[in-house]
């Protein structure tokens, strides 16, 4: 029996195989430099991360400068609050002598109106006496005589000596005037007890 030649397979299908084994190999490739980058710049990342939020979270630690400025701006506030002090200390010093010279002033004004009022007493009672003796002499006089002076005075100024007299030497003296006059001071003695309460 004659044999065929032998087949030894489909050259199509071997190169087909290949170019798909190619293609696995690339795409793991590819996958495996991709996984690798990701990798590195997340490691990157992680250990720039510390250094840059110290940097922020605490720049006075890192910057001495900063420190300085902080300490210089502390000593400023404690000069001012020193200073502010030392003038509160002063107003109070002029405040205090300030009330102190007022308190004297006021010493010396009750003391300058105690002296007015003692004054005035002084003098209301001089005045009274005065009026009080005067009075008494008037009543001393012989009628006709008394009557002929208080002919001469305002009637307000005669009523009020009248009106200090006993009733029986007005009424004398009155008698020794003119109707009109005695009528006069009649009047002003009628009007100053009008006001009089009767009851």
């Amino acid at each position: 029996m004659t044999r065929g030649p032998k087949r030894h397979g489909n050259p199509s299908r071997k190169g087909t195989l290949a170019i798909i084994g190619t293609l696995l190999l690339l795409s793991a490739g590819v996958r495996l430099a991709t996984e690798a980058g990701q990798v590195v710049a997340s490691e990157g990342t992680a250990e720039d991360t510390p250094a840059e939020s110290l940097q922020v979270r605490s720049p006075d630690l890192a910057r001495p400068d900063n420190l300085t400025a902080a300490l210089n701006a502390i000593k400023e506030r404690e000069a001012f609050l020193i200073q502010r002090e030392a003038e509160i200390a002063e107003r109070e010093v002029i405040l205090s002598a300030a009330e102190d010279a007022i308190d004297a002033e006021l010493a010396k004004l009750e003391q300058a109106e105690k002296n007015l009022r003692e004054t005035i007493s002084l003098a209301a009672t001089a005045a009274e006496n005065d009026l009080s003796q005067l009075t008494a002499v008037y009543a001393s006089m012989k009628p006709k005589q008394a009557a002929a002076l208080f002919e001469q005075m305002e009637s307000t100024f005669a009523a009020g000596f009248l009106g200090r007299m006993a009733s029986d030497n007005a009424a004398r003296i009155m008698a020794g005037m003119t109707p009109e006059k005695a009528y006069e001071i009649s009047v002003e003695l009628a009007g100053r007890n009008a006001d009089i309460p009767l009851d």
